[in-house]
């Protein structure tokens, strides 16, 4: 692990602490700097391959995801820690399913579903570009479910 201040490789961990995401905190010290950092060690996940709309596929990318998600939630009382926790959610929904190949509506679905729970705004947004909505009708029947419950 190469130190962020002075690029030398020899650290020690003074702190280590698994999280619920299968993820590991290290809080190390540069040997070097005596600078502290803090890395994080994550399982590798099998390659999964996400089946879009029209049939193409293409390798599942946590960034995208996450873009998609910050922009439903944009300007919303919505933290990056509760971000994270709908995307950590939704990996682990998706390493435990047999296949390898996921159809991007399930993951759509998954995503729909945290947020509606969360925040009906961010829903609303996300649920808009991801329905294709047509027309305002289509969007405020949405609306007028979310009202009803």
């Amino acid at each position: 692990m190469r130190c962020p201040y002075c690029g030398d490789e020899s650290s020690r961990v003074l702190e280590k602490r698994d999280s619920d995401d299968y993820s590991v905190r290290r809080r190390r010290e540069c040997l070097n700097c005596s600078k502290r950092f803090t890395t994080y060690e994550k399982i590798e996940s099998t390659l999964l391959r996400i089946i879009k709309k029209d049939g193409s596929r293409e390798n599942y990318d946590r960034n995208k995801l996450r873009k998609g998600v910050l922009i439903a939630c944009e300007k919303r009382p919505i933290t990056d820690e509760q971000i994270d926790d709908i995307l950590n959610d939704i990996e682990m929904k998706l390493m435990q399913k047999e296949s390898t190949e996921i159809a991007s509506r399930f993951i759509g679905q998954l995503v729909m579903n945290r947020l509606k729970k969360l925040d009906h705004v961010a829903y609303i947004r996300f649920a808009s570009v991801y329905r294709e909505f047509k027309d305002l009708e289509e969007l405020n029947l949405e609306v007028k479910k979310i009202l009803q419950k």
